[in-house]
């Protein structure tokens, strides 16, 4: 029969050999560990940060140096195990610390990483068409390329995030659930349509009307595309080709520089709204004009904003006698970067060798069924609840139950966005123009602060403004107003995304200004990126989906209300207020009646 004393030495040497391999193992696998082999059979183990400090005889149990043993070998034993338990969990929560460090550094390694390979510049590709330059000529032109194009966004070969995750099964099987959802939302549909109507019922006028006009809505991008294909680059060429050469340079710029901003605002900003808002294009019809729109303006922007440096550092050099036609692109390269799914443009790309036809087919059916998703979304979860908001009494009770009841149908509206668009539409014309650089988002999902969801959300449309509007202005200013650089870009964010709504929706609300202009500016420095931790995760999670409710709440109820109670002939203030704040006092005395 052991004795008390004999059972811990056992305990002891059992628990120090399973806890040693187990420290090694795990300290090796971070990269805390190297060996230096040297002469003979001996091996010496450097380590480069403390072991933590091993537990000797007292600290398992021990009463003092003079080994005094209980005599009660149970209660030792006891006390022994709920020793080892206890150094169990703590070496589990080592392990978890260090893994952390581990995957830290290795993401701190890529990027670095990555950021080199993308400063390395590649080997000069002379143009088709451009007669051949001397050596001198070639390194000026890199200069001036440079000049413009170094300190911007640089592109290099990647693939989508969720391309990559959605080889991992068990991120594949949250994929698998929406669509289970989608089944689920179009069994609902049929059985309630068997059961109200006696037949399954296999119509979808809403799509129907959301898609209203469509042959117009052909026309009138085709009128857009042309344009700016035609309008900025005609211009640009003309300018570039004459004010090197001319005496008038600066009067050539502003008469010049005055077409184009004419353009802009006229040709290009006006127009198009108009004949969206004279012919009462239904919501979808007209996100499609009204983005195009806006795509389109910042396309334009960036082509002159990129090429026109290149030209003035041209004339600045006095002793210079290159010619100025290898810095006016080829109409090819415009054409392309007008298709291309980015808002900065560059002469040339990263291209992949081939074209996939068969991801550009599943991408484009992902866009079709994230279409059907959200007409289910709509059909089964919001307008049962908005239909009838008009003949009630709005009251905070209503408002709170309202917001609340909006956030699935809101939450499922966002992640359909994201996906269909920035994902798989994205990712089809990618693929399609063989353009390599496919980080159109970024994780924006595991963000532990409001700033760092505004860049990584849309990268596209973060790094135009960030370039073209936060850079640009810090330029101007001698970036001595960052803070007011930065309220620009939230101003000019909400002014967009609200004149988006406004038109499409037929009418003005401006909730989702507010909440960016509000809340988004407040939450961009309450959370900002010293915030880390899950968390602060939750805390972003959090705020995301109550602000999807809010915005699907009011705006809703607003497109009913306008519906339910037209003005006859409306003043330009009552254009401003909502309807929904009053609708309900129309209504009310034909209810009670």
């Amino acid at each position: 029969m052991p004795t008390g004393e004999n059972v811990m030495k056992i305990e002891s040497n059992r628990l120090t050999r399973g806890f040693l391999p187990y420290i090694f193992k795990t300290r090796l696998s971070d990269g805390l560990f190297s060996y230096r082999m040297e002469s003979g059979d001996d091996s010496v183990l450097r380590c480069r940060s403390a072991l933590p400090k091993m537990p000797t005889i007292s600290d398992l149990g021990g009463e003092g140096s003079n080994g005094e043993i209980h005599s009660n070998g149970k209660m030792e034993v006891e006390r022994l195990i709920s020793k080892k338990l206890q150094l169990k969990r703590k070496a589990e929560h080592l392990k978890s610390d260090l893994m952390r460090q581990f995957d830290s550094q290795v993401l701190e390694f890529m990027d670095s990483l990555i950021e080199e390979s993308a400063s390395l510049e590649p080997a000069p590709v002379p143009a088709v068409f451009s007669p051949p330059l001397s050596d001198k000529e070639r390194s000026k032109l890199r200069h001036l390329q440079g000049s413009s194009q170094g300190q911007g966004k640089q592109f290099v070969v990647r693939r989508s995030l969720l391309d990559e995750l959605f080889e991992v099964n068990h991120i594949r099987t949250i994929y698998h659930m929406f669509i289970a959802l989608l089944i689920l939302f179009i069994l609902s549909t049929l059985v309630v349509d068997f059961i109200d109507e006696g037949r399954l019922v296999l119509d979808f006028d809403l799509l129907v009307y959301v898609f209203g006009q469509f042959p117009l809505v052909v026309i009138t991008w085709i009128c857009m595309f042309l344009s700016v294909l035609v309008v900025p680059y005609s211009l640009f060429h003309t300018w570039a080709s004459h004010y090197h050469e001319s005496s008038h340079g600066t009067l050539w710029s502003l008469l010049l520089g005055s077409l184009f901003l004419l353009y802009q605002g006229l040709g290009l900003g006006f127009l198009p709204t108009f004949v969206v808002v004279k012919n009462s294009f239904p919501p979808a019809s007209c996100f499609i004009i009204i983005l195009e729109q806006v795509r389109l303006m910042m396309k334009a922007h960036s082509y002159i904003r990129e090429n026109v440096p290149k030209v003035l550092a041209l004339a600045k050099d006095k002793s210079s006698s290159s010619p100025v036609s290898p810095l006016i692109p080829q109409l090819s390269h415009y054409i392309y970067f007008l298709f291309a799914p980015t808002l900065i443009y560059r002469d040339k790309y990263p291209r992949n060798p081939i074209i996939r036809w068969s991801y550009v087919a599943s991408k484009l059916l992902q866009v079709l069924g994230c279409l059907f998703y959200a007409y289910y979304v709509f059909v089964r979860l919001c307008i049962p609840q908005f239909r009838s908001i008009s003949q009630q009494l709005f009251d905070l009770r209503a408002m709170v139950l309202c917001v609340f009841n909006s956030i699935l149908p809101g939450v499922l509206v966002l992640f359909l966005a994201f996906f269909a668009f920035l994902h798989c539409w994205l990712n089809a014309f990618a693929e399609m123009l063989r353009f390599a650089d496919r980080m159109f988002y970024k994780d924006w999902w595991n963000s532990t602060s409001f700033a760092n969801y505004y860049r990584t959300w849309n990268v596209v449309v973060h790094d135009w403004l960030y370039y073209y509007v936060y850079c640009d202005f810090l330029w101007m200013s001698k970036k001595r107003f960052r803070a007011a650089g930065m309220l620009l870009v939230f101003t000019m964010s909400a002014v967009v995304h609200e004149y988006i709504l406004a038109i499409c929706f037929g009418f003005f609300y401006p909730v989702l200004f507010c909440l960016f202009m509000c809340f988004g500016m407040m939450f961009n420095f309450i959370l900002h990126d010293r915030r880390k931790g899950p968390i602060w995760n939750v805390i972003m999670w959090t705020a995301l989906f109550l602000g999807q409710g809010v915005i699907i709440c009011l705006y809703s109820q607003e497109w009913y209300a306008q519906r339910y109670c037209p003005l006859q002939e409306p003043s330009f203030l009552e254009l401003l207020k909502p309807r929904s704040w009053s609708c309900h006092l129309q209504t009310n005395p034909a209810v009670d009646s």
